[in-house]
Formats: structure tokens, sequence, C-alpha cells
């Protein structure tokens, strides 16, 4: 059965991952059919499905920006992790930099993330998108 404590681990063990670029990681943390959203305004965005949708996800995420994830407050409530704080980063490109809060709802079930809504200031992120520096 899954705990408030080990499912904010799990969580943990992802933002670890992302930091080390830990694909098996990843993988192994993530479920074969996870659902992963966020605003489909930025180039990012959209609805992502699987370990195929995680692969593309990322690769358009770091295609766009080169940020990290600083992290304020992890906790679990009864259905969700939730991660506040802030991406901090630059545009690829333009080098223009971004310091823009963020939060992110995971659901783990069975020790894997199944599903990752990552809401930020869109605004904020597309105006340093715009941006020519």
């Amino acid at each position: 059965m899954d705990t408030a404590e080990s499912r904010v681990a799990v969580v943990r063990r992802l933002y670890d991952a992302m930091v080390a670029r830990d694909f098996g990681t990843l993988f192994e943390l993530v479920d074969p059919a996870v659902v992963i959203t966020q605003d489909p305004r930025l180039p990012w965005g959209g609805r992502f499905e699987g370990h195929d949708g995680l692969t593309r996800f990322a690769a358009e995420l770091t295609g766009a920006i080169d940020s990290v994830v600083g992290i304020e407050a992890l906790f679990a409530d009864d259905a969700e992790v939730i991660q506040c704080g802030r991406t901090r980063g630059t545009v690829q490109g333009s080098e223009v930099a971004f310091d823009i809060p963020e939060v992110h709802r995971w659901v783990i079930r069975d020790g894997r993330a199944v599903a990752a809504h990552f809401a930020i200031d869109t605004e904020a992120m597309l105006a340093a998108l715009e941006a020519t520096g």
C-alpha cells in the first residue's frame, strides 16, 4: 500500500533522476501508461501518454528551454503529491533568462507515477519565449 511518505519519496527520486538525466530510473518510476499534461499554449505543452509520450515531452521541453526546478515544498494530500517551487533557466537560442513559479501535481500508485500535471505561470513563460534577449 502506498503511504504519503512513500509517494513523496517516489517523487523525490523522479526529480533526482530528471536532474541527472537518468532515463533508466525515470522509466522505472513512471508507469508505462502515464499521462502527462501541461498548458497546450507552451511549445512542449499538451497531453502525453506512456513512455513514448514522456520521451516526446522531455525532448520538446529541453529543445525549448534549459531549466532546473527549485523545490520549495513537496507534500502529499489524499490523492496527489504536490510540488511547489520555481523553474529557472534560459530559453534555447536566445538565452533569455526566466525564473517562474510552478506547481507540479503527481499521482503515484504502486510506487510509480501514473499521472503528472505541470502548471507554471504560462504568461510569464510565453513572454520569455517571445523575448529576443
